[in-house]
């Protein structure tokens, strides 16, 4: 385990409406508002995401298992915000539920909102983290400076 502590920088309350792609406008909004490390928090509705549930085997570096959702799903979900040298890297995963039933997965490409979909960003302040590619994971790391 490695950690570093930071603080509470600004906050933002944001609002992506019906249509929307979602990871694209977080992207967007992310690199506007120069937000270097976060916490959010998603909550509303989405049309049609392709998400990651899981590695197919428990081995390093995991094969992804992608889904795509193409029916609308009710969104609850936590994620983290840090950059890969100039590009921010958004992990997020969500619990996807329709008619009672429940996806658990990580959200990546082709994210269409339905209806509403609510954020709560929490920037995170005086600390130096960065996301830069594991090569022996195969994946986007969080790597402290």
């Amino acid at each position: 385990m490695e950690y570093r502590s930071g603080s509470v920088g600004r906050i933002f309350v944001v609002r992506f409406d019906e249509g929307d792609d979602f990871l694209g406008g977080m992207k967007e909004m992310i690199v506007k508002e120069d937000i270097r490390s976060g916490w959010f928090h998603v909550l509303g509705g989405i049309r049609e995401a392709d998400v990651v549930t899981g590695p197919k085997e428990a081995v390093m570096p995991p094969e992804p298992v992608w889904k795509e959702v193409r029916e609308v799903k009710e969104v609850l979900g936590a994620g983290s915000i840090f950059w890969d040298g100039d590009e921010p890297k958004i992990h997020l995963h969500t619990a996807l539920g329709h008619h009672g039933d429940t996806l658990t997965a990580c959200m990546r490409e082709n994210t269409k909102v339905y209806l509403v979909l609510e954020v709560c960003i929490i920037e995170i302040s005086g600390i130096d983290v960065s996301r830069p590619w594991y090569e022996k994971g195969g994946f986007n790391r969080v790597t402290f400076g």
